[in-house]
């Protein structure tokens, strides 16, 4: 008698195709561009047309021809697409796939911390929603935060939401006082040293790269520390053939698949984002046929949402 398991499994590598040929022939009829980020499962990756983080595909949204966005991602990067391209229509999948970093900033606890320090510029993380975004000041990137916070003509900040990201920025900016959020990412926040030792021994001579998002102890141990987008570019230009990566594991697989020569390994097997992967073919296939959930913002929320986005670019342009 078959295992029960092969018989599922099998049940299942049927399905897909029929899945993922559907969702390419209704992209093409509805001239729907589908945008994922790096950290999205491997079967979301396979059938975008842009693959990145969330700065790169937002700003990607901007210049490409077509109107109907379809987003993988969690919530506030969809709201960020639509921010940035408020003309045309952005799909966000599956209402659930939230960010519990972003959620972890509350409107008014941050109008409070604003009277607690006036004067100092809220520096907002591009991870946060468009209702922190309208409070901020400026919005940064893990990969230009330094260079903002050091440009910003102020001697106090106020940086929200993840503290790992902002005490990673203190490093290199000691001159100036940065208030922090008792924000995080789970997925970066449980990264252990013991990990990152367990993950040399199993892979000798592998750089190490680390996102800013993890907590210092990590940030030390590191070869080298990147954003999502700057770890592929360091894997595409080194000269090291392996290497491990603290981050969400859904980047491994895209730069495996970016560059296949090279090898690249998640820390641990557990460091996956539940909420990115609560995107499935089928979410995106139903959102194809209906054209559904949209993200809808209103003109004013637009206005002061891409305000300190368009603040981000001016002041790397002043560094």
């Amino acid at each position: 008698m078959p295992d029960k398991n092969f018989i599922y499994a099998s049940s299942i590598h049927g399905l897909m195709p029929s899945v993922t040929e559907r969702i390419q022939s209704l992209k093409k009829e509805k001239d729907v561009l589908i945008m994922a980020h790096n950290y999205q499962s491997p079967s979301i990756q396979d059938i975008a047309d842009i693959v990145g983080d969330s700065l790169v595909l937002a700003r990607q949204a901007i210049t490409v021809e077509q109107r109907i966005i379809l987003f993988c991602g969690v919530d506030f990067m969809a709201e960020s697409t639509k921010i940035l391209s408020p003309e045309k229509t952005v799909i966000h999948p599956n209402i659930h796939s939230k960010c519990p970093m972003a959620g972890m900033v509350d409107p008014e606890e941050l109008e409070k911390m604003k009277q607690d320090h006036p004067g100092a510029p809220v520096v907002s993380y591009i991870n946060t929603t468009a209702s922190i975004k309208c409070l901020s000041d400026v919005c940064v990137t893990s990969a230009n935060a330094v260079d903002i916070v050091k440009n910003l003509d102020a001697q106090e900040v106020i940086f929200v939401p993840d503290v790992n990201l902002g005490m990673y920025v203190q490093r290199f900016v000691p001159e100036k006082k940065i208030h922090l959020w008792p924000g995080y990412c789970h997925v970066h926040q449980d990264i252990t040293t013991e990990q990152i030792k367990e993950a040399r021994r199993e892979h000798p001579g592998a750089e190490v790269l680390v996102h800013p998002e993890c907590t210092p102890q990590i940030i030390d141990m590191a070869d080298a520390v990147f954003s999502t987008e700057g770890m592929l570019r360091h894997v595409q230009s080194s000269p090291k053939e392996e290497f491990i990566l603290a981050t969400e594991e859904g980047l491994a697989y895209r730069i495996n698949t970016v560059v296949p020569s090279k090898k690249t390994y998640p820390v641990t097997i557990n460091t996956v984002c539940p909420n990115m992967k609560k995107i499935s073919l089928e979410d995106v296939l139903n959102s194809l046929e209906t054209l559904l959930p949209t993200i809808e913002l209103d003109d004013d929320t637009i206005a002061c949402a891409r305000a300190p986005l368009d603040r981000m670019v001016e002041v790397k342009r002043r560094g």
